[in-house]
């Protein structure tokens, strides 16, 4: 079996993918994903052992109007390396994980009648989703409220694909993996895969308003590439416990070794987070598509798994004195984590996989029957 798994851009596209390759490259599918050279997957996708091709594409959504005929420009040649791959890899099966460079692939792959299958993490659907929509044999769902947007006889709420490891941090020893100590407050800081300034910058300020708590907390922070430097400096001369990296490789012991998440809220975040079971206080990104970030992040807040602290609202201040509320509070922190566990699915990746392989199989008939029950 040949699975063509197109898109990337950033982790919350991504890591999905990764998820669901590994499912089936464990029962011997041969795996291929199709991203660009300039996305995390040019990266990442080599430390995880599987192989990119990639596409000549640029995003037209959100784009000022001469930046949009560039990228129109060239979006033929995106449809001619993306027909090249399909004929060389004649895949069983193409999955979208959005984004604008899963979009040729996906389109190209249905017109050819191959089954397709795109996933969406966020409430409100982005641009290519939206469109692909339209040709692909099933989507595959993260929040019931994006049915609204979807044909209701082909979206099916999986819930979002995520790592199987992310779930298997044991605390004391994701500790020791980064040489801090047991029974004090940790706090798990991060941006996204590239790092947020607005959040570095407001977590080296909080400490400020945190010195009488110097002794009680210890850091665990992603910072990106940029500020990795600064921030480091920085915690060193305050004399706090903190381990510093511009990037987390290992995330399930980050999460493991938390009492509390600060971070964006991504729709793959959220995932898994909540799979984790793990309070957090959410800064959403202002500038996502739709303000997709904030919506999402309404989900865990209504269900009293997080805090939130809007960005044009976010200093060190605030964010030292949400901090401050829920280490004096641990029964409300403890509140946090049940309802964050509660939200948390880790079926995700195998209910996708399960609907990749009906699709594979032909059975259409079956996926028909399992949404007329829905």
């Amino acid at each position: 079996m040949k699975v063509l798994i197109a898109g990337g851009g950033t982790g919350g596209h991504l890591y999905p993918g990764i998820a669901i390759a590994r499912v089936f490259k464990n029962n011997g599918a041969e795996i291929q994903f199709v991203g660009t050279s300039k996305g995390i997957e040019s990266r990442v996708l080599p430390k995880e052992g599987y192989a990119l091709r990639t596409i000549r594409i640029r995003p037209l959504a959100g784009r000022r109007f001469l930046r949009m005929l560039s990228s129109l420009r060239i979006f033929p040649l995106a449809m001619i390396d993306s027909l090249k791959i399909i004929k060389e890899i004649t895949p069983d099966i193409v999955i979208g994980l959005g984004g604008y460079s899963s979009g040729p692939l996906v389109i190209l792959a249905a017109l050819r009648g191959i089954p397709t299958l795109i996933l969406e993490q966020n409430i409100i659907p982005g641009f290519t989703n939206r469109v692909l929509s339209r040709f692909v044999d099933a989507i595959a769902i993260n929040f019931k409220s994006s049915e609204c947007f979807f044909p209701k006889q082909k979206t099916h709420l999986t819930g979002n694909p995520i790592r199987e490891e992310i779930t298997s941090g044991v605390k004391e020893e994701s500790l020791r993996v980064f040489g801090l100590e047991k029974d004090i407050f940790t706090i798990l800081v991060f941006g996204g895969s590239a790092g947020a300034h607005r959040i570095n910058k407001a977590m080296t300020e909080a400490l400020s308003y945190l010195d009488v708590y110097k002794n009680r907390i210890q850091i665990i922070h992603q910072t990106g590439e940029k500020d990795f430097e600064e921030v480091s400096e920085f915690y060193g001369s305050r004399g706090v416990r903190a381990v510093t990296l511009p990037f987390i490789e290992r995330m399930a012991d980050a999460y493991a070794a938390a009492d509390l998440v600060v971070s964006r809220a991504g729709a793959g975040t959220l995932s898994e987070i909540t799979a984790c079971g793990k309070a957090s206080m959410l800064i959403p990104y202002p500038y996502a598509a739709k303000n997709h970030q904030e919506i999402n992040a309404t989900v865990l807040i209504d269900a009293g798994a997080a805090g939130l602290i809007p960005d044009r609202d976010l200093d060190g201040k605030r964010l030292a004195s949400e901090i401050r509320f829920l280490m004096e509070d641990p029964e409300r922190l403890w509140q946090m984590e049940m309802a964050s566990k509660r939200l948390g699915n880790r079926d995700g990746t195998r209910k996708v996989a399960d609907l990749c392989m009906d699709l594979v199989r032909g059975q259409r008939s079956e996926v028909d029957v399992l949404c007329s029950r829905r």
